[in-house]
Parts: C-alpha cells; structure tokens; sequence
C-alpha cells in the first residue's frame, strides 16, 4: 500500500472535495484506516471566533477521523488564491508546517488522501504552487475533471504539466456526468483517456441526494458494488 494520493482538479468547482470523501468512504468501508488532509483551505466559515472548513469536515465525517489542525494546517476567511487570502489574513504559509502535519498523518494511517485547492497552478506563497506542493509530499495525483465541453483541453493540460514537473499521475475520475449527456459529453472520456497518458479511472454520475454527505454515501456504495473498483483502488496504490 502506497502512502497516499494527492488529489487535484482541472479547475476549481469541478467536485475534489466529493470525490475525496467518496473515496475515503469507500476506503474505510473496505476496513484501511484512511487519513484525509486538506492544506490549505480558502473561503472558511468562523464559528465560535474559529474558522472552519466545510469540505475538510465532510471529508473527515467520511473517514470516520476528528477534523485536527494536522487535517487543515491553513485556514483562510477569503475565497480567493490561497495566496492571496493568507496575504489578507496575515498568514504566511510555510512548506515545513504542511510537511509536519502530512507526516503525524502517514504514521497514524494506512493510507492519507491529500486534497488540493483549485488546480496545480494555484499559487500557495510566492512562486511555490499547489503542484510544488504535491511534488514535496512525493505523491501521485488524481485528477478530477468535468464532463462537459472544453474538459478534454483543461485535463490534458493538467496531466501534461505534471508530467513535465515529474509528478505521476494515477489517472482521471470525471466526475458528476449526466444522465443524459450531450455530444461532448459522450466523447469527452474516451478523447480524456486517449490524450492524457494516464488512464480514465472512473465516470462517476451525477448525483442528485439532497446534501453532500447523503452524495458520498450512495457514491460510495454505488462504487463499492463496481467489480473493476477493486483494480481503481489497486492503480491508487491502496
């Protein structure tokens, strides 16, 4: 079993946060002890004079763990760059401060999902981007795509400047595909898994439950009941 996985997308909003919980889900109903991590998280709530990241807690509720500073090292109040909203808040974002708490959490699981913030060229301090980050924590990626047009041109180019920064990729999950797709939605994973030199690893559909948590666990089950999720898994390095 591999250590962990970063999780990145082509853009921001296309579902990381949905499919880290998913799989740390999935992972926990298969009985590994699964961390989640996210590192900096922009556009937090304050509760209690505390801020708090939502996606960290949905991610944490699936795990089955407590939502720990190690789990979510950097909160920031704006919804912008991570750059820009520790700029704001006064916050400088260290490498080290990550690197810590990424360790603390590989020794306490079998396996820790490390979700990034919007996609690799996002700045976190200087020139030091999120795929800078994903590079120092020795991790592959998993990258999260759309279904719909202009995806094949957005995860191609996310998978060629991994690759170019001597980052793997495990593969592509293409999240949220309708039901009854168009045109470029039907072509998009066969152009996405020709093109990207890492294969399509799942097609997950559109959920329609009416919170995110209900959204994870039928995910998950529907997942579990999948005879080639065992081989995803196996290609994530669990």
């Amino acid at each position: 079993m591999g250590k962990g996985i970063f999780v990145t997308g082509t853009d921001t909003g296309v579902g990381k946060t949905i499919v880290t919980a998913v799989l740390a889900r999935l992972l926990r109903m298969r009985g590994v002890r699964v961390g989640v991590m996210k590192p900096v998280t922009s556009g937090c709530r304050e509760v209690d004079g505390e801020l708090v990241s939502d996606d960290a807690l949905l991610t944490c509720q699936a795990a089955g763990i407590s939502c720990s500073r190690d789990v979510t090292p950097y909160l920031l109040r704006e919804p912008l760059a991570p750059a820009e909203a520790a700029k704001i808040d006064g916050t400088v974002i260290e490498f080290a401060r990550i690197r810590e708490s990424f360790d603390r959490l590989t020794a306490a699981y079998d396996f820790v999902i490390v979700e990034g913030a919007g996609g690799l060229m996002v700045p976190l301090v200087g020139g030091f981007l999120m795929a800078d980050l994903a590079r120092e924590l020795e991790l592959p990626l998993l990258v999260v795509a759309r279904p719909n047009l202009g995806t094949v041109n957005h995860t191609v180019l996310t998978c060629f400047a991994a690759q170019q920064m001597g980052i793997p990729v495990s593969g592509v999950i293409i999240n949220n595909f309708p039901k009854e797709p168009d045109l470029a939605e039907r072509s998009a994973p066969h152009y996405i898994g020709s093109l990207c030199g890492a294969p399509v690893l799942g097609v997950w559909p559109h959920e329609t439950a009416s919170d995110q948590a209900a959204a994870v666990e039928r995910l998950a089950a529907w997942l579990d009941r999948q005879p080639e999720t065992a081989i995803v898994l196996r290609e994530l390095g669990v």
